[in-house]
Formats: C-alpha cells, sequence, structure tokens
C-alpha cells in the first residue's frame, strides 16, 4: 500500500509540473507583444531517488519520486546583449553627427539656392559695373546696396546656424535628464530585485526585464559599460566612471556658460565647484574620436560634440595649424560651419576695406619724420593722450590712397566694425629739413616747425569681437548709406581713379584663402564657397553611411537577439500542446493507480 499510495505522489508531481508549465507558457503568450519582455522557459528536474539496495551488481534499486520544476529562466544571451548596445551606442552617435550636418547642409542649400548665392553674385557684380564707370552715382550706390543685401543674407545665415546649435544646446539637456532618469529606474531595480531574490528562491523576472529594457536605453545615449554582483546589482559606468554602484546613482550634472548659455556635463561628486574644478563627462582632448579608439559611441556625446562649446568665427581657423584645428574647430560640425562661412565673409570684407583704405606699416613714416635718428615715434592722440609708434605699426597710406566725393582723409571704408573705427587720427609735429638735410627756418632765422596728421588703423583683436571684421559685429559703413558718393573713387588730385576700381573688381579672382589647415591649395572667394559646399557634402554622406550601415547592423544583431528573448506564438502553443498531453498523462497515471488501489482495497481488504 505504501508503494501505492507513493506511486500516487509521483503522478500529483507531474500533474503539478505540467500545470505551472502551462501557466508559463500562456503568459509568454500573453506578453507576445510586451515592449522589453523576455521569454521565459521551464527547467524541469528529478525529484529525489529512493534507494533499496546499494549492493547488487545490477543496479541500485533506485525509485524516484517524481519530477518538479527547478527553475524558470529568462532566455537571455548576455554576448548578444553587449553586442546590441555596443552597436546600438555608435549608430546613435553617428545618426546624432548625421542629423546635425544635415541641418546645416541645409542652411548651405538656401545659400546656395535663392538668399546667399545670388546676394553673393549681386554683389560681385556691382563692382564688375563700378568698374565701367567708379565715378557715377548709381554705380557707387548698387554697391552700397547689394554690400547691404550680403551682410544681411550672411547674417541670416549664420544666425540659423546659432540656433541650431541652442537647439543641440537644449537636446543636451533633455538627454542628461534621460540618463539620470534612467539611471534612477535602475538603481531602484536594483534594489527591488536583490529584495525579491534574497531568499534564493524566487526570480524576478518582470524586473529584471524593466532593467535590461533600461540598460538598452541608456546606450543608445551614452557610453556605458557594467557588470552584474552575485547579488543580483548591475552597476553601471559611463565613459569609463562610476554612475551606478551598490548603493546610489551618481547623477551627472550640468554646467551652464554664462556667456552662451551652453550646457556642458560633469560628475557633481568629482568636482568641487566652490573651486571651479570640474571633472567633465566627456574628454575630447585625450584620444580621437573613431571606431578604432571605441569611443564613437553614444547621442549625447555626439550632440555635445557637434555643438562645440562656443559661437565660432574666422579666427577658430585662421592662423591655426592642423593638429589644434583638427582638435577643436575640426571636430564640431557646427564650430566648423560657423568658422568656415565667417572666414569667407572677413576675407571678402577686409579684401575690399584694404584696397578702398589701403595701409601700410609706419617704418617710412618714421624714418622720413625723424631724419632716420629713430625707430619709433611718439605722436599725439586728439585727447592728448600720447602713443608710440614702431617701424611694424600699420597706418593709413595717405600718400596713395583715394578719397571720396568730399576728398577727406581717411577715404570711408565699406564695412565698419560696430563700435570701432577704422582709424584713429594722431598728430606728430616736427621741424622738416631742405634739400641739404639742414632744418628749416623762417626769414628771421627761427626753427620751422610742421604738423602732419597720421592715422592708425585700429587692428583686429582676436579676443574682442567688436574689434574685428565678423559676422557678429558688422555692417555697411552709415556714412555711405547715407551718401554713396564718399565711396572712394578720386585720386587726390582730382582724377577719377581706375586703377582703384580694377583693383576691386580683381579682388574676386585673387586666391587669398584656404578652407581650412588641413586644405593648403589656396582659394578665390568663389571657389572657396563651392568648396566649404562641397566639403560639408562630403562630412554628410560619410556620416549618414556610416550611420545607414550601423543600423542594418543594429537591427541584424536585435533579429539575432529576438531569436533568444522574443516569444513565437507558433513555438509557444507547441508547448502548450505538450504540456497539455503530459497533464492528461499524469491524470490518466492517477486515475490508474487509483482504480489499482481502490481494487486492492476492495477485492483484498
Amino acid at each position: 500500500m505504501a508503494n501505492g499510495f507513493g506511486t500516487l505522489f509521483i503522478g500529483v508531481s507531474g500533474l503539478q509540473s505540467s500545470q505551472n508549465a502551462l501557466n508559463t507558457t500562456a503568459n509568454n503568450l500573453a506578453n507576445v507583444d510586451t515592449t522589453g519582455y523576455v521569454r521565459q522557459q521551464v527547467l524541469f528536474t528529478d525529484r529525489n531517488y529512493v534507494t533499496f539496495n546499494e549492493t547488487t551488481a545490477v543496479s541500485k534499486q533506485q525509485s524516484g519520486l517524481g519530477v518538479y520544476i527547478g527553475d524558470v529562466i529568462h532566455s537571455r544571451d548576455v554576448f548578444l546583449d553587449r553586442s546590441y548596445r555596443t552597436e546600438s551606442g555608435r549608430q546613435a552617435f553617428y545618426a546624432a553627427t548625421y542629423e546635425a550636418t544635415n541641418e546645416v547642409e541645409t542652411y548651405f542649400q538656401e545659400m546656395e539656392g535663392q538668399a546667399f548665392q545670388d546676394a553673393l553674385e549681386d554683389f560681385w557684380t556691382s563692382f564688375q559695373e563700378l568698374y565701367k564707370t567708379p565715378d557715377d552715382s548709381v554705380s557707387q550706390n548698387l554697391v552700397v546696396q547689394k554690400a547691404q543685401l550680403f551682410v544681411s543674407r550672411a547674417n541670416a545665415v549664420y544666425s540659423g546656424l546659432q540656433s541650431y546649435q541652442y537647439n543641440i544646446n537644449t537636446q543636451i539637456s533633455d538627454n542628461i535628464d534621460q540618463v539620470n532618469k534612467l539611471g534612477d529606474t535602475i538603481q531602484d531595480l536594483n534594489l527591488q530585485i536583490m529584495k525579491v531574490e534574497a531568499g534564493g528562491i524566487e526570480t524576478a523576472m518582470t524586473l529584471r526585464d524593466a532593467r535590461d529594457q533600461a540598460l538598452d536605453e541608456l546606450s543608445s545615449l551614452v557610453d556605458i559599460s557594467y557588470n552584474e554582483t552575485a547579488d543580483g546589482i548591475v552597476k553601471v559606468s559611463i565613459e569609463g566612471t562610476e554612475f551606478i554602484d551598490e548603493s546610489r546613482c551618481y547623477h551627472i550634472e550640468k554646467k551652464t556658460d554664462k556667456l552662451t548659455g551652453f550646457i556642458t556635463p560633469y560628475w557633481g561628486y568629482l568636482s568641487d565647484v566652490n573651486k571651479g574644478k570640474y571633472v567633465n563627462v566627456f574628454d575630447f582632448g585625450s584620444r580621437d574620436i573613431s571606431t578604432e579608439n571605441k569611443n564613437d559611441m553614444g547621442e549625447l556625446k555626439a550632440l555635445v560634440l557637434a555643438r562645440g562649446d562656443h559661437i565660432a568665427n574666422y579666427t577658430d581657423i585662421e592662423g591655426l595649424d592642423q593638429d589644434t584645428y583638427n582638435d577643436s574647430t575640426g571636430m564640431s560640425v557646427m564650430l566648423r560651419a560657423e568658422a568656415q562661412l565667417d572666414q569667407m565673409i572677413h576675407g571678402i570684407v577686409t579684401a575690399l576695406n584694404d584696397v578702398l583704405c589701403p595701409n601700410v606699416t609706419a617704418e617710412d613714416t618714421i624714418k622720413n619724420l625723424t631724419n632716420g635718428a629713430a625707430t619709433t615715434l611718439d605722436v599725439t592722440l586728439a585727447d592728448g593722450s600720447t602713443v608710440t609708434l614702431n617701424a611694424n605699426t600699420k597706418i593709413l597710406d595717405a600718400d596713395n590712397c583715394a578719397t571720396g566725393s568730399d576728398k577727406q582723409l581717411p577715404p570711408q571704408e565699406l564695412f565698419s566694425r560696430i563700435g570701432t573705427e577704422r582709424y584713429t587720427k594722431a598728430t606728430y609735429t616736427y621741424q622738416p629739413v631742405d634739400e641739404n638735410g639742414n632744418p628749416k627756418v623762417d626769414a628771421n632765422g627761427n626753427p620751422v616747425t610742421e604738423t602732419k596728421e597720421i592715422y592708425i588703423y585700429n587692428e583686429e583683436d582676436p579676443n574682442d569681437t567688436t574689434k574685428q571684421y565678423t559676422l557678429q559685429s558688422l555692417s555697411v559703413n552709415e556714412a555711405l548709406v547715407i551718401d554713396e558718393t564718399l565711396l572712394p573713387h578720386l585720386c587726390q588730385n582730382g582724377d577719377v581713379d581706375y586703377a582703384l576700381a580694377a583693383k576691386l573688381a580683381g579682388v574676386w579672382d585673387e586666391e587669398r584663402l584656404t578652407l581650412n589647415p588641413n586644405d593648403t591649395k589656396a582659394c578665390s572667394f568663389k571657389d572657396y564657397y563651392k568648396d566649404m559646399i562641397g566639403e560639408m557634402a562630403t562630412y554628410g554622406n560619410v556620416y549618414n553611411s556610416t550611420a545607414t550601415s550601423l543600423t542594418g547592423t543594429v537591427a541584424s544583431v536585435d533579429n539575432q537577439r529576438q531569436q533568444v528573448i522574443g516569444v513565437s506564438s507558433d513555438e509557444e502553443l507547441t508547448y502548450m500542446i505538450k504540456y497539455q498531453n503530459a497533464y492528461n498523462a499524469a491524470s490518466r497515471f492517477i486515475n490508474v493507480v487509483n482504480e489499482m488501489i481502490e481494487h486492492l482495497l476492495t477485492q483484498l481488504g
């Protein structure tokens, strides 16, 4: 009888195990479309065996006690998970970079289409007309009008680029918030999972699914590395710095630049804000961003890199060597676009101004005024203060420059810096000499003195935009807007200066600029514009093809992953039929044992 009831227990174990397996299968089917759900698999395990005789040579004469569910496990492949998160991070990096490049291309296409390109061509044409009749007020007025349109169109594009920079800045702020939110979610799930699994009996399936989903999302935003401890805690690092440990999530903080409002992510727990010491999340100076260095991952990094840390102008290209440029302006989509556009505008503006208002060094002037006795010259400004000129100081070439209809010096420049005059007027009193080199005297033998006016060129200051010919502080000379005849066009003897008009028309074809320090070929303003558009298109194609290729890679890895973690309704229905048949078989087994026991009790009792 004991063996009979024991056999009944074996049947019950099969009945219970099949029922629980059916429940697991039903749960999988119910969540077939649930985002982040990982299918669960049942592992059956033998119950303990009872040994009747260990001395027999044939067998140990063991009797099994049935079956039970040893575990219900997640169907995950940790290697596919890591591969998916790595490729997802890279794809997000290049997709965000391409989006910024594409936006810049949109502005440049506007330039090439109806806005800036037409303004540039019209501005060039106005100088061709001036070349024909330099003294015609209509031609002069045309130059001034087209100059205004040229500056207006250029400013519109430049302002559009700045606006998009601030758009990216907003995305950066949102991404930081999302990273911190996901970090808090993972930390909270860590604690819940640890509580559930602390007894070693239950596995927190749903909580683990949610945590893995959060890790997937986090990997697309930042470059993460992670590992799971023995008690079920997942520790996460971002860019090699600890983000989540056993006890807390260390938030990424935001440092806001007072001048631009640009946000820089930094580690608050590693920084000393009171002393102005910040540990930034991203270090762009240590290594080049590349696949080989395995640091081209995360949308947040791409956005910070694309936006740059300031609003760029021509000084971010001019005078830089190749390495310095590639490690600064050349790394950023927005800085590169702004700097190249402003360099073109700066080149055109200064080239035209230098023809209208030519400069020379003060070396010859100092020699002439001091009879070669000095290398410097002290001159007096209008306010009575004194400044010292040296041989390299730039001054107006007053003897050879042209003038406008007022015949006044200094002549009017076409483009002005807001708040900064082109020249500062100074005077120098000296004693002239005669043809023999002797000091001149009057009829009474008294020394003769003369006063010479000198116009000191106010140099551009790389640290002050108000003293630069940059789109941030550029306008057409207001004096010329009021009276276009003040545009220099006359020789100082009153003749029309046709040579000046020819120089102005020829400026456009002179090879003055290089696109960046990586390109050593000098080009004209027209070719510079084409090269600028071409380079941007090339970058766009590279980023787009890389992002597209990685999109395919991510999809391929995810397909492989879904074959492991995804729920297949056909497969689950197959399991359901198998477990249902097992349940029915166990039920029939119990019925047979029950009838046998009943027979023994009624017939033999």
